[in-house]
């Protein structure tokens, strides 16, 4: 399961889930949405394409494509490359749409959340660290703790903490 970051204001211009499922249509064949407003599909290569904007406001997609000797076989068939081509320009076209940026802001944000999720982390791990070898009072320690646990279960979610959730678990310290 990917997620991608969603360009402010795009999902609710565009009708949720019915309106990416919408979109799909342009894009794969055989689409299919369920009651969650999921919908699957598939296209050349792309044996089977899920997706949805999630309660974060993230696009969510699990893509399945062909390997092995299915690819293989896929491939030597007659426009078999030029429907591999055609696959990953669909795709593309689609993450374009569907979440208002193009391949390399797309990239750019992935970054950015990667560089979040590396400061929450270290900031954890700074936080134990301190209150391993300092003399902290028992006050610091439980909301220590209690930032530690929400900082946790954000990322748990698949969410990326905030930078001020960050900054106030480093400024017990």
């Amino acid at each position: 399961m990917e997620r991608f970051s969603v360009k402010r204001g795009l999902i609710k211009s565009m009708g949720g889930n019915a309106g990416l499922a919408k979109l799909a249509t342009g894009y794969f064949e055989n689409i299919n949405v369920d009651a969650e407003g999921v919908f699957s599909g598939s296209f050349g290569l792309l044996v089977k394409v899920e997706g949805s904007y999630d309660s974060a406001g993230k696009l969510a997609v699990d893509v399945e494509q062909m390997k092995g000797a299915d690819l293989a076989a896929f491939l030597e068939s007659d426009d078999g490359r030029e429907q591999a081509m055609e696959s990953r320009r669909r795709w593309s076209g689609f993450l374009d749409e569907a979440t208002g940026y193009n391949a390399k802001q797309r990239g750019d944000k992935a970054k950015e959340d990667a560089k979040k999720l590396s400061k929450a982390k270290s900031a954890i791990k700074m936080a134990h660290k301190s209150m391993e070898m300092m003399n902290v009072d028992q006050t610091t320690v439980d909301r220590a703790h209690e930032l530690i646990a929400q900082l946790e279960a954000t990322m748990e979610k698949g969410e990326f903490p905030t930078e001020t959730q960050v900054k106030k678990l480093n400024d017990l310290f």
